[in-house]
């Protein structure tokens, strides 16, 4: 343990600032991925544990297009567009055929998934790591704030990734389209019975929450080392944030996000052994006080 660092760096404001920063952008990458985790789960019921792999795809898919166009505007757009459209052909080919079976199937067609997804990054890109650098757009000057310097691109993911989730919850709650997907959720049945095609629905709700984690993957590629089985330790962590914020809770999500990037950043310098203990620490502790998540639904 290094508390006295630790205190150090709370009494500097410099090094808050940096660290917020620092767990600000883990925390909203994560809550990208964990949210299109927790949208999947509320209306399909299903844990889409090859996830972390459509979080990889939006990463090297972004990279692809950075490299054939030099628009980073383009890669963030293609990266998350094509990682949606490799969901929707998972859902459909894969993950629609296991509905309504025992959870150890879904797993183990997931994890078949995520294996054949690594070596077709393998294949197509290659086993080294890859390196997109950053656009020359955000290759400017840090901005001051407190005596810490946050790079522009820190900003621009936070803005983009708040933006994309509450996009999703205002569509979610505020719109027709919102309306029918949460009835999808709750009486599939029903809805089938008022002649709306509930297998696109299904594939659409997929593909969206794959589009959310593709843009994760698309907004890390320039910070990120890209590699095969890069998706593997944010889906860990996307299920810890979803488990923590309440399965099926976009908001929930968001909170858990930014508990478990902040614990991870200050965790780094006081416990820097012990940043993953104390990530399930918060998500023991969670469970034991409030078993359904900080922001889901109880249940009964």
């Amino acid at each position: 343990m290094n508390l006295e660092v630790l205190a150090g760096c709370m009494t500097s404001g410099a090094c808050v600032v940096t660290q917020i920063s620092s767990g600000l952008i883990v925390g909203m990458l994560l809550f990208l991925v964990a949210s299109g985790l927790s949208l999947i789960f509320g209306v399909l019921g299903i844990v889409n544990f090859a996830h972390g792999a459509f979080y990889m795809a939006g990463a090297y898919f972004a990279l692809l297009a950075y490299e054939q166009t030099s628009s980073f505007a383009t890669a963030l757009v293609f990266g998350a567009l094509a990682a949606g459209v490799v969901g929707v052909a998972f859902e459909r080919f894969l993950m629609s055929r296991v509905y309504g079976h025992d959870v150890l199937m879904q797993l183990l067609v997931c994890y078949a998934a995520i294996l054949i997804f690594d070596d077709l990054v393998k294949i197509l890109f290659g086993a080294d790591y890859k390196l997109m650098g950053m656009p020359e757009a955000f290759a400017t000057a840090p901005v001051e704030i407190a005596g810490g310097f946050v790079p522009g691109y820190y900003i621009f993911m936070l803005v983009i990734a708040l933006a994309a989730g509450l996009g999703l919850w205002l569509g979610i709650n505020k719109t027709r389209m919102g309306k029918i997907i949460r009835a999808l959720a709750i009486n599939p049945q029903m809805v089938g019975a008022l002649g709306i095609n509930t297998k696109l629905l299904y594939a659409g709700v997929f593909g969206l929450g794959c589009v959310l984690a593709g843009l994760a993957g698309a907004l890390a590629a320039p910070v990120r080392t890209l590699t095969p089985g890069m998706g593997l330790s944010v889906l860990i962590e996307s299920f810890i944030v979803t488990v923590i914020g309440g399965m099926g809770s976009i908001p929930g999500a968001l909170v858990a996000a930014l508990l478990i990037g902040l614990t991870r950043s200050f965790g780094a310098i006081g416990f820097p052994l012990f940043v993953d203990g104390l990530m399930f620490g918060l998500m023991a502790l969670v469970l034991v006080v409030r078993p359904s998540g900080l922001l889901g639904a109880k249940a009964g």
